[in-house]
């Protein structure tokens, strides 16, 4: 199993912008000198805790600071853009970068934002698909594409002049461009079928319980099918939310307690979806009551914390409960605590994955 980085991110409103900036870089260099095979940001534009309006911006500053972590979108939310911008600004990046770029998308799901660019009522879901196909038609095409849709055209025939270049649209490092992933975060995730039937690879959420991140697991092999491709659980990233220690009265206590940023994380998102009426997420069943839904709960169901020998033991649970997987996405919470938040990386890369790959490498030699 691979470990890889996932964060939002996430900090208390009214924290000092520029310090969780840097804290957030310094989690992503972190992940680089720890052997994390990929490291994903997100981007929100209209929130005061979630505070990377650009998430290629933001990677762009750690092209020479990494060399070896592979950085990923997560995701470009391409309804509050335009296909040509992503296409260049992706194609630099990936440039940059060398090809250690992932490109994750999605329609996005803050309604602030939907609203701020004038997409809350519109179909967001089709604006997705439209603009990554004419991204990928940019790539893969030549000038001047006169690409057509419903919700953006892209031209220069009118302006084209190749013999000097002008017209012409940045090619990817990665050819045809680079891998596409996209985040499933509904139990029985419809577009998990469809990306994979396309080739592309899913991130299940790290607030989903269990079960409904099992579900997507069917949804990926009947996608792959489609696409006539094997379904290989190596593909499979599953994100989680996870807090390791030395000391385990420690690892509560910071993983799950009062004061803990997890919790935090926790009743910030719960606050939301439950604004957004997306309570299911939570549920142990659909008709399970409203009142099944607490913090303490949610907390209690999805936040892995422990000594490394305990976040091992939970980590092979859950991959027992869900089924095979290929990377492990640890996700990045605010540091209250900036000892105990490097630590807790350190511990999972050096401690805790060792265990969990021993036991998986034994439990293969007993199949076999």
């Amino acid at each position: 199993m691979k470990l890889g980085f996932f964060t939002m991110p996430l900090h208390p409103p009214g924290r000092n912008y520029v310090e969780t900036l840097k804290e957030d870089r310094e989690a992503i260099i972190m992940t680089d000198r720890l052997g994390f095979s990929e490291a994903y940001v997100g981007e929100h534009t209209t929130d005061l805790a979630e505070t990377i309006p650009s998430c290629l911006m933001f990677l762009s500053s750690l092209v020479h600071a990494t060399s070896r972590v592979k950085l990923g979108t997560g995701t470009l939310n391409l309804p509050n853009g335009h296909p040509a911008a992503f296409a260049a600004n992706v194609a630099m990046l990936d440039n940059m970068l060398e090809g250690r770029l992932i490109v994750g998308i999605s329609p996005g799901g803050l309604p602030s934002d939907m609203e701020a660019f004038e997409n809350l009522d519109r179909d967001r879901k089709a604006m997705f698909l439209e603009c990554i196909n004419q991204m990928i038609a940019i790539w893969t095409g030549e000038a001047p594409y006169d690409i057509t849709g419903k919700f953006w055209n892209v031209s220069t025939r009118r302006t084209l002049i190749p013999e000097i270049g002008q017209g012409s649209i940045l090619k990817t490092f990665q050819r045809p461009h680079p891998p596409i992933v996209i985040t499933a975060v509904e139990p029985f995730s419809a577009g998990v079928t469809a990306a994979a039937a396309r080739g592309w690879e899913p991130i299940s959420a790290n607030f989903l319980l269990p079960q409904w991140v099992k579900s997507h697991w069917g949804k990926y092999v009947a996608g792959c099918a489609e696409g006539g491709r094997p379904a290989d659980p190596a593909n499979w990233r599953v994100a989680k939310t996870i807090f390791v220690a030395e000391d385990g009265k420690v690892a509560q206590s910071y993983g799950k307690g009062e004061h803990s940023p997890y919790r935090f994380y926790y009743k910030q998102l719960l606050h939301k979806l439950i604004k957004a009426g997306r309570t299911n997420l939570f549920k142990e069943s659909k008709d399970a009551p409203e009142s099944s839904v607490t913090l303490d709960r949610v907390v209690d169901r999805l936040v892995i914390a422990g000594t490394p020998e305990e976040v091992a033991e939970q980590i092979l649970a859950f991959r027992a409960e869900i089924g095979d997987f290929g990377t492990l996405l640890y996700c990045g919470t605010d540091w209250v605590d900036p000892a105990l938040g490097k630590r807790s990386m350190e511990l999972l890369a050096e401690k805790v994955m060792p265990l969990v790959n021993a036991a998986i490498a034994r439990e293969g030699k007993l199949a076999a």
